[in-house]
């Protein structure tokens, strides 16, 4: 049976807090910022989806340039601060300093990001001035990180935009999909604050695509759309027993903790994950931490084809987490409605598949867990159906979109997990400034007013 109300207070403040502290002094900062080598054509620039110029903002931390710093880094990416945090560094910008070359721990881009990016936040810095009007509207579906990116490129240029947003905050998955001791709802609504800042920005909170507003509506009473409304239906894991007491999809139990109180999530004594990516690891994760004395991760391939990074899987054995591997669920059983057990196939890798890794095949062998709580992590699937209903161009549900982020519907373009079916946030970001500048083109093409 699940239970709740495990730990105190106190000890889940600690399980939750900062897992990457920010630097204690400006001058742990200076230390490190001075370690940078400022590299030439630098491969951390390179290596980061919206281009930041790691080494100028770098030196800049070094010559107490602070604001000059956040500018930089903002210039780029306006999410900087959150992406900071979340972001899997060790697969980019980190990942790609010549230090590792040199066996030599890689400048911590991160954290010193992390500095400039958070006290132009808390100071409230204006760092960016809004052009006069230009008398035209866009309307922008999802306060995700493409919507606010989108948004803030456009606003900039004087451009009047409204944002659509289904939730009662903005900041999407940074809000409500990310294991709290990465980043707190509280940041998320200070980095959304700071950038609607900037003015032109309106959020219409509650409001859902296909429920509150439409497509049809959108194209008529604005003068260009941008969808950025992710992805987020958990895939199903298609077995018996999955509507048992006690089968929760990540999506949600994560949404739950990133918006109820601690102590009221319930968790299992023995929880099973099932997937490897960051999702399922940041599930795996909090159970743990919530209080569960078991968590286990089955995933249906090796850990060489693990989806999530090496430290993203070194926070979750430190944290006590267990990982079967080639082992794929087969069906979950019960008594009087609740988990009890979950069955599972033992697997083998054959040829590739899609993905390029090679496909799991059964062996026809079981074997069983015993549990009392199995998260979901599969994956997620794009909201096939809603972009189906609206006549856009798609492929299983993840929209088609040309090089500016146009749809195949007049006006209207799109970016972030919606098209691209899942990536990082700082790719959102990306999107979102790829089709904030198609929207001006398009706006200049028809009008020749920006």
């Amino acid at each position: 049976m699940i239970k709740s109300n495990r730990l105190i207070e106190s000890e889940y403040a600690a399980n939750f807090a900062d897992i990457h502290p920010p630097f204690a002094t400006h001058d742990a900062a200076i230390v490190e910022a001075n370690r940078c080598l400022f590299c030439y054509d630098a491969p951390c620039m390179k290596s980061c989806p919206t281009s930041i110029d790691v080494p100028m903002f770098i030196r800049q931390i070094t010559t107490n340039n602070l604001k000059g710093s956040a500018k930089t880094i903002f210039d780029s990416n306006i999410l900087g601060a959150g992406c900071s945090r979340v972001c899997p560094v060790e697969k980019l910008c980190e990942g790609a300093c010549v230090y590792n070359l040199m066996d030599e721990k890689p400048i911590e881009i991160a954290r010193l990001q992390r500095y400039s990016t958070e006290k132009a936040i808390t100071e409230q810095w204006q760092l960016f001035e809004r052009t006069p009007s230009v008398s035209k509207r866009v309307a922008i579906v999802g306060a995700g990180p493409a919507g606010l990116s989108c948004a803030h490129v456009l606003a900039r240029q004087g451009v009047e935009v409204v944002i659509y947003e289904k939730e009662e905050k903005g900041g999407g998955l940074m809000t409500y999909g990310v294991a709290g001791y990465k980043v707190t709802p509280e940041f998320c609504e200070d980095e959304v604050n700071f950038i609607t800042s900037v003015g032109g920005i309106t959020i219409e909170y509650g409001q859902e695509l296909g429920r509150d507003v439409f497509l049809n509506e959108l194209q008529h009473n604005f003068d260009a759309v941008f969808l950025g409304i992710g992805v987020g239906l958990a895939r199903p894991l298609s077995i018996e027993g999955e509507n048992l007491e006690g089968v929760e999809n990540a999506l949600e139990f994560i949404y739950n903790i990133r918006t109820r109180p601690l102590s009221s999530i319930a968790v299992g004594d023995k929880v099973a994950v099932i997937g490897l990516g960051m999702t399922a690891i940041d599930a795996a994760t909090q159970a743990k931490r919530l209080g569960a004395s078991e968590v286990t991760i089955v995933y249906r391939r090796t850990e060489a084809e693990k989806p999530c990074t090496d430290v993203e899987m070194q926070v979750a054995r430190l944290d006590g987490v267990q990982f079967v591997f080639l082992a794929a669920p087969k069906e979950i059983k019960g008594a009087q409605g609740k988990v009890e057990k979950l069955i599972c196939e033992r697997m083998t890798l054959g040829e590739p598949d899609a993905s390029g890794r090679r496909a799991p095949v059964s062996t026809g062998e079981t074997f069983s867990l015993d549990v009392d709580m199995v998260i979901k992590a599969a994956g997620q699937m794009p909201f096939e159906k809603l972009v189906s209903d609206a006549h856009l161009a798609h492929k299983y549900g993840k929209l088609l979109v040309d090089t500016e982020g146009a749809t195949n519907m007049t006006g209207v373009f799109a970016g972030g997990d919606a098209v691209n079916g899942g990536r990082e946030v700082v790719d959102a970001v990306q999107a979102g400034k790829v089709g904030a500048q198609g929207i001006l083109s398009y706006l200049n093409n028809i009008q020749g007013v920006i």
